[in-house]
């Protein structure tokens, strides 16, 4: 890459799923994105943006929440303004959760789910969770400061079995050296 390239700016992360059928619990996914600092990548996040939070300095917004995915197209979907994020932030990582309220449930158990990375137009990453039909979570982007300052983008889907309290603190595991 070249060292005038900016890497990634702005993202939008989208996500869907079909509402469960009728008379069962409805069916609950949530986008969260987890800032780490440039001095502990790996560490605890800095802070997590989800459906009721956004990023103290406004670069991670949740625009779209959904707790049954009953929406039209995409249900959640969180911008990421990558280029605005201060220097002392080195990676980005945001996940899924499944919400476990009614009953344990994991990708198996949801209609159709499927998520959408993009920048502007151009799609990154697009996946249906087949490979982590077993998960109760997923790690489903990351994004990481390079050499020159600029965000790069490491795609793949990693599933976890934490529940939501947990997976916040297991997701800065992604693609730890």
């Amino acid at each position: 890459m070249s060292g005038l390239s900016k890497g990634i700016e702005k993202v939008e992360v989208s996500l869907k799923w079909d509402p469960s059928p009728a008379g069962e619990p409805a069916t609950d996914l949530d986008l969260i994105a987890a800032t780490y600092a440039a001095d502990d990548p790996y560490g605890d996040p800095v802070y997590v943006v989800h459906f009721d939070s956004r990023s103290p300095d406004g670069t991670i917004l949740l625009n779209r929440d959904s707790t049954d995915g009953k929406g039209f197209g995409w249900d959640e979907v969180m911008t990421l303004e990558l280029y605005r994020l201060d220097s002392r932030y080195a990676r980005v990582v945001v996940g899924v959760v499944i919400q476990q309220r009614t009953a344990p449930r994991t990708f198996s158990g949801v209609r159709n789910p499927a998520m959408r990375i993009r920048e502007g137009y151009t799609v990154l990453s697009e996946d249906d969770f087949g490979g982590v039909l077993g998960a109760k979570a997923a790690a489903i982007a990351e994004f990481a400061r390079d050499g020159g300052g600029g965000w790069q983008f490491r795609p793949g889907v990693h599933g976890f079995d934490e529940d939501p309290a947990e997976f916040t603190r297991a997701l800065g595991r992604v693609h730890q050296r």
